[in-house]
């Protein structure tokens, strides 16, 4: 399923404010959708019209239950640490959600820039 573009301008508007000034932002094209990576580290995201966040688990605790959020699952398993966020969520608490995925990724270790990276192996190798 494409990503909306609709969503993806909602999100960018939302992360935009929020970002510190020499923090790299990086637009790929992933999981079927658009993520956002902040420092090296998947933050969030739009796969079809909702959202997903990276959270650290007492927020993914805290937040599961409420309306608009659901396990990030579209493999047929959960992906660790990451929630859907649909409406109302998407509506009423966006730019909490970003704050908080934001927080979270600026306190995992420090990634080399993509360039920098040694390339992944083929898949047969692995």
């Amino acid at each position: 399923m494409p990503f909306d573009a609709q969503t993806a301008a909602r999100l960018r508007g939302a992360l935009g404010p929020q970002l510190l000034a020499h923090e790299p932002v990086e637009e790929l094209k992933m999981f079927g959708g658009l993520a956002f990576m902040v420092g090296g580290h998947m933050t969030v995201g739009v796969v079809g019209d909702q959202v997903m966040a990276r959270l650290h688990p007492d927020a993914l605790a805290e937040l599961m239950g409420a309306p608009g959020f659901s396990p990030m699952d579209f493999t047929g398993r959960p992906l660790k640490g990451f929630v859907f966020v649909g409406e109302p969520a998407l509506s009423e608490r966006l730019d909490e959600v970003v704050g908080r995925a934001l927080h979270h990724t600026r306190g995992l270790p420090p990634k080399a820039p993509r360039a920098a990276r040694a390339p992944r192996p083929p898949k047969a190798a692995r």
